[in-house]
């Protein structure tokens, strides 16, 4: 178990500043994340974000999270920001992902069995599964039935997101043995800014396999 999810990739996302965003990659993840959602609480700027990217060093994969935008935007923001990934969480077409000029990551909000419907069409890098709800398009909190993620992995690499926190991480890791891992709001102060030691817990318990209390 402990071998697995040393394998398991760990994103960190809704990433606002560089002090949050070095200490998640000083603590072991390998992918941080920067949504350009205005509607999103944690919402930021191309010039912010492009002086984050800037400061970090090399091996570590930054990606632009956006919610039904326009690929010309999508695809200025990347490249003026130098971003290695797009994470798309709208109602994204499968053409509509053969437009963006990086690798695309598309999200999925998970109800049932359904939801994984028509994802064949995609011919995306990974799709991340994520807990459904009405009022948000991420970064919910709420988990959602991991039994169904056999269904996703049946059409790439899947990204486990929604709910994940430092004591259910390894667990999950263990259960469902996904590509990634994402977390926003389980290692938050407030919406934006990160808990340095639940940041540095769930890395810890991803990397290691064992849950962590914090």
């Amino acid at each position: 178990m402990v071998e697995q999810s040393r394998m398991v990739k760990v994103k960190i996302c809704g990433m606002t500043n560089l002090e949050d965003t070095l200490l998640a990659v000083k603590g072991g993840a390998d992918a941080v994340g920067f949504i350009f959602y205005k509607k999103s609480l944690r919402n930021v700027s191309a010039k912010t974000v492009k002086t984050i990217v800037a400061a970090l060093p090399p091996f570590i994969e930054t990606v632009g999270v956006f919610v039904n935008e326009s690929a010309d935007r999508i695809n200025r923001i990347v490249d003026s920001c130098k971003l290695s990934a797009v994470q798309l969480h709208g109602n994204e077409s499968p053409a509509f992902c053969k437009k963006i000029r990086r690798k695309v990551i598309k999200a999925v909000r998970v109800k049932g069995k359904d939801s994984f419907d028509g994802l064949s069409s995609y011919k995306v890098s990974a799709f991340l599964l994520d807990a459904c709800s009405d009022q948000q398009q991420g970064g919910t909190g709420e988990t959602f039935d991991w039994r169904l993620v056999s269904e996703g992995k049946k059409y790439g690499p899947v990204i486990l997101a929604g709910g994940l926190d430092p004591s259910n991480v390894a667990h999950a890791i263990q259960k469902v043995k996904p590509y990634g891992v994402d977390v926003c709001s389980g290692v938050e102060k407030i919406p934006g800014i990160k808990d340095p030691s639940r940041l540095k817990a769930f890395i810890k318990a991803a990397k290691s396999g064992k849950s962590l209390r914090y």
